[in-house]
């Protein structure tokens, strides 16, 4: 490993869970064992997506309450959930609720925004308010308000036989320093860091300004990493500020040869994206790690961004077969692991 490298603290996974829509409970069922599974491999955390109208989870609070029952040690987490499509005192009750029946091990991660396609669903939504919602930092600094204790009404005693309080209820004191933001901009990092949010990073990251890249264009190991390092000079916390990575890492060492083709050709098909900033907002993807656990470890090693964080949440890649995320997840914690350096949790 080289020296400029942190040592990897905590291995976490993400998914998606997608489901069948003419029959949800099955592949509400697998991601929920495929949680079960990261635990008994020792992840140290597991994620889950947001998706409304797909046929992914929708709901992860409700997916992670279930997953609390069924798990003892892992750390449960969203990544993310949008607050544009949110209540934030509504979300907070939630969040609160599964962080205590979690045992204090919820990582809720969020972000703002419009609504995906806001246009078509703002009626469904908003109906009486939909040009009046504001979709930007303000809506997490009110969840954070609200999960962290501060008041959310000026009224709290007894009326009649019931008790009213003047913060969220239940209250979780943990949960507001495991808060997390997952931001690709350098705005977002500095604006997590500066109210002592976590900072998810992923395979997206905007391509900002003149000096985001050389003459062979952006390069998105540089421009995460100065989102990790503006993030950081923002925090409190400093260089001790919690960073997570989120790349898609398909390790192939106990693949068979029908499901190494299939992991390269997802690849394949997704990496012309990675060659150039896309869209408006010059978006710019990192490519798909698809190899040995040895050869993605080096490539994690020389990854600029990689070497400043020790903590990863490697995602599975959407549509694949639960046979195949069993496969992944099982060679994360076996081989990948340990050659990134990451000692095996304490029985």
């Amino acid at each position: 490993m080289p020296p400029t490298s942190r040592p990897l603290r905590k291995l976490g996974f993400l998914t998606i869970g997608l489901f069948d829509e003419a029959d949800p409970r099955p592949g509400h069922e697998s991601t929920l064992e495929i949680i079960e599974l990261g635990e008994r491999l020792g992840f140290d955390s597991a994620w889950v997506r947001h998706r409304h109208l797909q046929h992914g989870i929708s709901s992860p609070v409700a997916v992670l309450a279930a997953a609390s029952q069924r798990t003892s040690r892992i750390e449960l987490g969203t990544a993310v959930i949008p607050l544009g499509w949110e209540n934030p005192l509504r979300l907070a009750e939630d969040l609160a609720t599964v962080d205590v029946l979690s045992g204090g091990r919820l990582n809720p991660g969020v972000s703002v925004g419009p609504p995906m396609h806001y246009d078509r669903v703002k009626e469904a939504l908003y109906a009486e308010t939909a040009d009046a919602e504001d979709f930007g930092y303000e809506r997490a600094r009110r969840l954070l308000d609200f999960v962290r204790g501060k008041p959310a009404t000026d009224f709290s005693g007894v009326e009649g036989f019931e008790v009213f309080d003047d913060r969220v209820q239940p209250h979780s004191p943990g949960l507001g320093s495991r808060m997390w933001y997952g931001g690709g901009s350098l705005r977002s990092a500095r604006w997590a860091g500066e109210h002592g949010m976590n900072f998810l990073t992923s395979s997206v990251v905007k391509a900002e300004g003149p000096d985001d890249g050389t003459d062979g264009g952006p390069d998105f190991a540089e421009i995460q990493l100065s989102h990790i390092r503006a993030f950081r000079a923002h925090h409190p916390d400093g260089d001790d500020a919690r960073v997570s990575q989120g790349l898609v890492v398909i390790p192939t060492d106990s693949a068979t040869p029908a499901q190494r083709a299939k992991y390269e050709e997802y690849a394949a098909k997704r990496t012309p994206r990675t060659t150039a900033p896309q869209g408006p907002a010059r978006l710019l993807f990192a490519p798909d790690l698809v190899g040995t656990s040895a050869d993605i470890a080096e490539r994690l090693h020389a990854h600029a961004a990689f070497r400043e964080v020790d903590e990863v949440a490697f995602a599975l890649p959407f549509t694949f077969g639960h046979e195949d995320y069993v496969q992944i997840l099982t060679d994360l914690a076996t081989r990948l692991g340990p050659a990134l350096g990451r000692r095996s949790p304490a029985a």
